[in-house]
């Protein structure tokens, strides 16, 4: 199958990729720059050139292929509106291109909109946005797709754990550990027993190429490894790494000690994935999170989140 693969060189992207050519599919993916474009050239993907700003070149990349997976993101905490608007745009533009086709086309979210949907609940596969949340970030693009099978495309939507892990991270887990290490302690927030689901990068890559070959059409998959790790154990896991304690704060200390992190790690995200497995057979087979910070490779000297 040829691919057309946005975020192809970003964190999940570059395992996508390969998960992709070795099972077989010629892949293009979307490069903005030149070392994005030498990083797929040297994973064996052709190059397409554009950003998710691009209509047109994602409209053409979606056309040229037999499938497309959409990964990239703007990761802006300032302006989630916008990133927002900018998903939703770029997920109907390929989403036109691909009406009547029949052909498969997974876009990405997040487990973490579960905690606003349903607070409280177990988040299954099966819990979705009404049309009341609709401008919230990743939540117009998944109503979109959800629709987007009565127009002819086998759309699917991959809904990434918070924590998505494996050397080289640079998201929250490393920025958790840069602030426990400024500050000399591992917080967490009240008892926290709110849990965190995680998954191994190589693990969510597996899970993308299981949605483009054979994900039913509108279906919602859970890239979540570990459904949902009691915070506390991860500031223990943490702060043992470190050699430093791990401690509760309040709720009202949580802003001045995580920054913008205070509101994630009081969420309650406990996560399913068993309509994931009955839909793709996916099953994790790389190390959790806890069993991965006590590989080491989190705790190399020197900050390493890219937040």
């Amino acid at each position: 199958m040829r691919v057309f693969v946005t975020g192809a060189s970003g964190w999940v992207g570059s395992a996508v990729v390969p998960e992709l050519i070795e099972a077989g599919h010629e892949v293009t993916g979307l490069a903005r720059s030149d070392a994005s474009a030498g990083a797929l050239t040297a994973a064996g993907a052709r190059v397409r050139r554009g950003s998710l700003d691009d209509i047109d070149s994602l409209r053409a990349g979606a056309a040229d292929a037999d499938g497309v997976i959409h990964l990239a993101f703007k990761h802006d905490f300032g302006d989630f509106a916008a990133a927002g608007a900018a998903d939703l745009n770029a997920v109907q533009a390929m989403g036109d291109v691909l009406a009547g086709s029949g052909k498969p086309f997974v876009i990405t979210s997040g487990t973490l909109m579960l905690a606003m949907i349903a607070p409280g609940r177990l988040g299954t596969e099966d819990i979705v946005a009404g049309p009341e949340l609709a401008t919230a970030p990743r939540v117009g693009s998944e109503l979109a797709v959800l629709a987007m099978p009565e127009r002819g495309v086998r759309t699917s939507i991959v809904r990434l754990s918070p924590t998505v892990h494996g050397d080289g991270d640079r998201g929250f887990v490393p920025r958790l550990i840069d602030i426990a290490r400024d500050k000399g302690v591992a917080a967490y927030v009240g008892d926290g027993a709110n849990r965190w689901p995680a998954v191994h990068r190589l693990d969510a890559a597996r899970l993308f190429r299981l949605a483009l070959e054979k994900a039913p059409a509108g279906s919602v998959l859970h890239a979540a490894g570990d459904p949902g790790i009691p915070f506390v154990e991860i500031a223990g896991a943490i702060g043992g790494q470190l050699g430093i304690p791990a401690a509760s704060i309040s709720a009202d200390e949580a802003d001045g000690h995580f920054g913008f992190l205070g509101s994630f790690v009081q969420l309650d995200n406990p996560t399913s994935t068993e309509l994931t497995r009955q839909r793709t057979g996916w099953q994790p087979t790389h190390p959790g999170l806890i069993a991965d910070l006590k590989e080491r490779h989190y705790f190399a000297a020197g900050p390493r989140s890219k937040y």
